[in-house]
């Protein structure tokens, strides 16, 4: 199981920033074009996928899970953090937001055609990775997609590297290492997006999101 101290610590480390992450991310899609392209794709995926029901886990404050409804998809968010969703419930009252850890979810067996995960595992860590991909695994449909976004290590002799992150302690990997994780929990990697960080960015990290399907 994921360790008791980290998870609460996470959350309420996003609880007492929940107002302030809300103002800075909610917009971010808006000047995004490739995240908006690789979302526009893993909707496209999960619409061919029995009802198109997605879960945006660590949703955060709700505006992913909103976008992810205006592509088509029964797109409902989780997160640990009840700050968090209490933002969420407010900006998007039509929608479904739950309380919940990724390691431990209430959702049926193979209930999902998808699940995205954006940079929401970066907060656990390494060792208690598995069981969350496992988790994905379990919730997923045959046939579904999962898109996981993540912060690149420098390079393979670094598979996963601590860092400093604002709001919580944090975790990189390198893009390989994970791909193996998600084939070894039964989900094979088919595409993959690595994004620069721009020149302003605080943190100089590759940001890359892997899309895989459940066979």
């Amino acid at each position: 199981m994921i360790e008791h101290d980290a998870l609460s610590a996470t959350r309420e480390a996003y609880d007492a920033v929940a107002d302030t992450y809300a103002r800075m991310f909610r917009d971010t899609l808006r000047d995004s074009p490739l995240d908006r392209a690789i979302l526009g794709a893993f909707a496209e995926l999960v619409r061919a996928v029995g009802d198109g029901r997605v879960a945006d886990l660590g949703c955060g404050p709700g505006h992913i899970t909103a976008h992810l409804g205006q592509l088509g998809l029964a797109a409902f968010g989780v997160d640990a953090s009840p700050a968090m969703l209490a933002l969420a419930r407010e900006a998007y009252p039509g929608l479904r937001f739950d309380e919940g850890s990724m390691a431990a979810l209430d959702i049926p067996d193979g209930a999902l055609a998808g699940v995205l995960s954006r940079w929401s595992v970066i907060h656990t860590p390494p060792p208690e990775v598995p069981v969350i991909l496992a988790e994905f695994h379990r919730v997923l449909a045959p046939g579904g997609h999962l898109l996981i976004g993540f912060s690149a290590t420098e390079g393979p002799d670094h598979p996963t590297q601590v860092f400093d992150h604002t709001v919580a302690p944090a975790y990189r990997w390198w893009p390989d290492h994970l791909s193996a994780l998600l084939r070894a929990s039964g989900l094979a990697e088919v595409a993959r997006l690595v994004t620069e960080p721009e020149p302003t960015d605080k943190r100089q990290f590759q940001g890359v999101q892997l899309l895989a399907r459940r066979a």
